[in-house]
């Protein structure tokens, strides 16, 4: 049997490339997740919601990819409504961004992703500015 590492140099052509670009347990996490959900639900949009329901739970995205959470637990209010509630209640998300983070850390994480002057933002705006930068960021590593 592989070891970790193995497991997920396998798994990488198999996922988003943001979850590619990332540590070992996200690849992991992502797919893992999402072929049990496959099971459950099908192939399609619902089992992949879940996949990234999961990921979002232990990492957050951070420019073109996703890093380990300083905390485990949900990264926004629709994450943590859990299922069938977040379907059936709809909520915009942080598109991976932790919202429930600190705003030392969201501070931290906006400057490494080039926002400038994250310390005269709010809350809501640094998140909606590293969802931004991480939009930005990730179209850039696809073109390469």
């Amino acid at each position: 049997m592989p070891d970790k590492h193995e497991q997920a140099e396998q798994m990488r052509d198999d996922v988003p490339s943001t979850v590619a670009r990332s540590d070992d347990k996200a690849v992991r996490t992502y797919k893992k997740t999402l072929e049990s959900a496959e099971e459950t639900y099908g192939d399609g949009e619902r089992a992949h919601r879940t996949a990234y329901a999961s990921l979002k739970h232990t990492h957050e995205k951070v420019g073109d990819h996703w890093e380990p959470k300083e905390h485990r637990g949900p990264s926004d209010p629709q994450a943590a409504l859990g299922t069938p509630a977040s379907r059936d209640r709809r909520r915009p998300t942080a598109q991976g961004v932790d919202a429930n983070a600190s705003t030392r850390h969201l501070e931290d994480v906006a400057r490494r992703v080039g926002v400038d002057d994250p310390q005269n933002l709010n809350r809501d705006e640094l998140v909606r500015a590293i969802e931004k930068a991480n939009a930005r960021l990730t179209a850039r590593a696809r073109r390469r």
